[in-house]
């Protein structure tokens, strides 16, 4: 479990087909200083996927992917050299400061329109046509392991703001319109609905 407190990003390394066949891909990152302490078969989020950690060395981590992975969150199109939004999984006894994140991506949303204002960022972005029954104004949404709350909604289009600290510290940074991301919905109001 995470809660969408993004603790930085992570550089990846090496993408690759996996000769093993244990599963299709493998993919390298440098996590920095969020490799401290990490044991290989934990969790990790990265642009809200949570993966499992399969090999370590110093800073680096292999994380595989199987094709569901790859087909139903943006990880697919990632490149070497891009950079990813690291969280590492909750502990019990930590602080909930964002809301509860799965890293069970529902879809893939495309940004649309980006406002640069004074003090926070405005990114809006195409809500999936099967999601936009669990994303509601003032709820909270999860885009690329982010935790965020949705400030409006316009039919099948919706916005978030970002602070700037936010901006400095993930992968948003580098986001221009048409790119992917990975969207989770509150799973508090998939239940509800259910």
């Amino acid at each position: 479990m995470f809660t969408g407190i993004v603790e930085g990003v992570g550089k990846i390394q090496k993408i690759s087909k996996n000769t093993k066949n244990r599963s299709d891909i493998q993919m390298t990152v440098d996590l920095g200083k969020h490799a401290k302490g990490l044991k290989i078969g934990q969790s990790v989020a990265l642009n809200g996927v949570c993966l499992t950690a399969t090999k370590l060395s110093k800073s680096s981590c292999i994380f595989e992917m199987i094709e569901e992975t790859t087909k139903k969150t943006d990880l697919g199109n990632l490149k070497v050299g891009g950079i990813v939004n690291i969280e590492r999984s909750l502990k019990a006894g930590d602080r909930l400061e964002g809301h509860f994140v799965l890293g069970h991506v529902d879809g893939v949303g495309t940004i649309k329109k980006i406002l640069k204002k004074p003090k926070e960022v405005q990114v809006w972005f195409e809500i999936p046509k099967n999601l936009s029954k669990y994303v509601v104004k003032k709820g909270s949404i999860a885009m690329d392991g982010i935790s965020l709350t949705v400030v409006d909604i316009k039919k099948n289009l919706a916005y978030v703001s970002l602070i700037p600290h936010t901006i400095e510290i993930t992968s948003f940074r580098t986001k221009k319109i048409g790119d992917k991301i990975n969207i989770e919905t509150d799973i508090l109001g998939k239940y509800i609905l259910k």
